[in-house]
Parts: C-alpha cells; structure tokens; sequence
C-alpha cells in the first residue's frame, strides 16, 4: 500500500461519531489517525489499517507557480 502523511483514507467500519474518513499524521509500523468528524486522534498497526481500509485519497500537492 501507497500511504503517505497527508492522506485522507476512508475506512470500512465508521468511527463512534459517525465518520469513516481519517487524515493520516504519522506512518511507519503503526500509523496515527485523526477523525475528521470529531477530531480524537488514534494509533493502529499497519497491518489492521490496511485490512480495514477502504479508499486512500491523496494529500493536494501545492501547485508549483
């Protein structure tokens, strides 16, 4: 898996308020998740982060001038 700091991924399973779609703030062995509906942040290991993963979307890249 493609995953970089930035991304917004979307889960299987929604969090407690609702929301299925978390920003990516740290990766490695474990990635840190934020939710974007409530804003509770969480550490997951990576191997059930990808097995409950549903959709990545890519951080926006600044346009270069």
């Amino acid at each position: 898996m493609n995953i970089q700091v930035g991304d917004i991924i979307e889960m299987k399973k929604p969090h407690p308020c609702g929301e299925r779609t978390w920003l990516v703030l740290r990766i490695g062995a474990d990635f840190r998740l934020r939710c974007q509906g409530c804003g509770r942040e969480m550490m997951i290991t990576r191997v059930k982060a990808e097995k409950s993963l549903k959709r990545i979307r890519p951080a926006q890249q600044p346009q270069a001038k």
